[in-house]
């Protein structure tokens, strides 16, 4: 199997020595010392590891979470348990997803339909006022039953 120094392993990640050493620190990666006063080594399984390791942060994961997961990993050599927390993890972060999703699509549609009345009103100063009894936009404003006759800003 081949083996990396920190570096070459670092740079074929596209992550920084210092992240490789951190994860060490936190138990998530271990690298291999092959005799006394010899820099350590990692391997082709440690660049898999380190791969998971930004994958799992990119999916919203925290470093303790991945610490967990990779522990039941070394609790149970059948990978069930790791397996099942996986699942459960990748439930929430997908429940997590769809509901930022529909926040920004509605935040898209606020967007999209005052910049169409910025572009349509003709004189938006008069918004809220006398104009909103007949102003297209009447439905979609939160401004309009506003008891206001002028404001300008």
């Amino acid at each position: 199997m081949k083996t990396f120094r920190i570096g070459e392993l670092a740079k074929r990640a596209g992550v920084t020595v210092r992240t490789i050493r951190y994860y060490e620190s936190l138990g998530l990666m271990h690298a291999q010392q092959r005799r006394e006063g010899e820099q350590r080594e990692f391997t082709e399984k440690d660049l898999v590891y380190l791969e998971r390791i930004k994958q799992l942060k990119r999916y919203g994961l925290t470093l303790e979470e991945i610490s967990d997961i990779i522990r039941l990993g070394r609790e149970d050599a059948t990978g069930e348990k790791r397996r099942i927390e996986l699942l459960k993890q990748y439930r929430e972060k997908l429940s997590t997803a769809i509901l930022r999703k529909k926040d920004i699509e509605s935040l898209i549609s606020e967007l999209m339909w005052h910049i169409e009345q910025l572009e349509k009103v003709i004189n938006f100063q008069s918004c809220p006022g006398e104009a909103c009894k007949t102003c297209s936009f009447y439905d979609r404003c939160e401004f309009k039953d506003l008891q206001i006759s002028h404001v300008s800003q």
